[in-house]
C-alpha cells in the first residue's frame, strides 16, 4: 500500500509539473548562421560568449564583420563597486558590485537589429578588515558568476532577434 501511494505521489507531482509550463531550457536557436563579435581575444567575457555560440550547434564565428550574417558590437562595459553601509568606525561594512554591459546588433548593411541594450547585474558582498584576502577572492567569484549570467542574457537576446 505504502509503495503505491509514493508512486501515486511521484506521478502527480510530475503532472502537475509538467502542466505549470516548467520546462528545461534547451540549445538556443539563433536566426542567424554566424556572428563576428567584436571583442578583444584577450576578453574573458569575450571568450565565454563565442564559446556558448559555438556549442549551440547551427552559428559560426565569423572572423570580420563583412563576412557575418550581424555583428555584435560592444558600446560600454564597466565595473563597479560601491559603498553600501559603513561599521561603527566608518569604515565600509557592506559593498555593490555593478556590472554594466551596452551593446547593438547590427546587420551586414549596419542596420541594427538590436537597438542599444544595456544589461546591468548587481551584487552585494560584506567586508572584514581581517578577511581581505577572501573578501578578494569572493569578489572575483562573484564577478565571474556575473559574467556567466550576462552571457546567458546575451544568449536569449540573441535568440529572439528578429531578421527581415
Amino acid at each position: 500500500m505504502r509503495k503505491w501511494l509514493s508512486a501515486l505521489s511521484i506521478i502527480v507531482m510530475m503532472l502537475s509539473v509538467s502542466a505549470c509550463g516548467f520546462a528545461l531550457r534547451g540549445a538556443v536557436v539563433f536566426p542567424f548562421t554566424s556572428i563576428f563579435v567584436d571583442m578583444p581575444l584577450s576578453s574573458p567575457l569575450g571568450a565565454e560568449l563565442k564559446r556558448n555560440i559555438r556549442s549551440s550547434g547551427q552559428t559560426t564565428i565569423a572572423a570580420d564583420a563583412k563576412s557575418a550574417d550581424v555583428a555584435l558590437q560592444v558600446l560600454a562595459e564597466t565595473r563597479e563597486k560601491a559603498i553600501l553601509s559603513y561599521n561603527s568606525q566608518g569604515r565600509a561594512r557592506e559593498y555593490k558590485l555593478i556590472y554594466n554591459f551596452r551593446f547593438r546588433v547590427v546587420d551586414t548593411s549596419g542596420k541594427e537589429v538590436l537597438v542599444p541594450t544595456v544589461i546591468s547585474l548587481k551584487r552585494t558582498i560584506s567586508f572584514n578588515e581581517s578577511q581581505v584576502l577572501a573578501k578578494e577572492s569572493e569578489e572575483a567569484l562573484l564577478y565571474r558568476d556575473m559574467q556567466s549570467d550576462l552571457v546567458q542574457q546575451i544568449m536569449r537576446r540573441l535568440a529572439v532577434l528578429k531578421m527581415e
